[in-house]
């Protein structure tokens, strides 16, 4: 009976203990890579779909009481009208699901950053992103802003199209900085083949902004 009772407790413990490590890394968790994208190539729904994209992965790990950003610029025929990926998502720090600090302000992510890599740069589930599916949508430059005004698509025309256009991508699995995790190459296309064929299924970054 005392082995039974013993036993009893070491399994309740070890339960609410698993249950709380977890429920503790998703309170703080700040940033994440979504574990699939939206199913249509570069049509996210504009920045506002992306953003409740984010949202609803969020919520489903209990993060969801935070405000999510998707990691995304617009192009814009002038100055005035750009976007920046980088003004969208706070000013920080930032956690993965694990409770890994991802950067502690816009200045480490984006000048300073070395812990971006395949094994800090999960899904809101924490799992890592396959390399078959690193390729990052962000239509950003590697200092977090939109491109200046020319006549190249580098955001699947403001993340509405899944045909005609391309998108700037990073490499999620950036390996000792001899990659960008926002800006590494452009996409084949804005189809999911496409986008499929360059080395990515659609996805990006979410951060949470409060």
């Amino acid at each position: 009976m005392k082995t039974i009772f013993t036993l009893a407790i070491a399994t309740l413990l070890t339960v609410s203990g698993g249950a709380f490590a977890q429920n503790s890394a998703f309170e703080g968790m700040s940033f994440f890579v979504t574990s699939v994208g939206s199913g249509q190539g570069g049509d996210l729904g504009g920045l506002a779909g992306a953003d409740a994209h984010c949202q609803a992965l969020a919520t489903t790990v209990g993060a969801g009481n935070r405000d999510w950003r998707a990691y995304l610029s617009n192009d814009a025929s002038n100055f005035g009208d750009l976007i920046n990926a980088r003004d969208r998502i706070g000013a920080g720090p930032w956690y993965n699901a694990h409770g890994t600090l991802i950067a502690a302000d816009l200045y480490d992510l984006h000048l300073y950053n070395d812990t971006l890599t395949a094994y800090t740069a999960v899904d809101e589930n924490g799992n890592i992103i396959d390399s078959s599916r690193h390729d990052m949508l962000t239509g950003a430059t590697q200092g977090g802003s939109a491109f200046l005004p020319d006549e190249a698509d580098h955001t699947c025309n403001n993340w509405t199209s899944s045909d005609e256009g391309s998108a700037n991508l990073g490499h999620s699995d950036r390996w000792g900085g001899n990659v960008s995790w926002n800006d590494t190459h452009v996409s084949a296309g804005c189809s999911q083949q496409a986008l499929i064929s360059t080395g990515g299924d659609g996805l990006f970054y979410c951060f949470a902004a409060d």
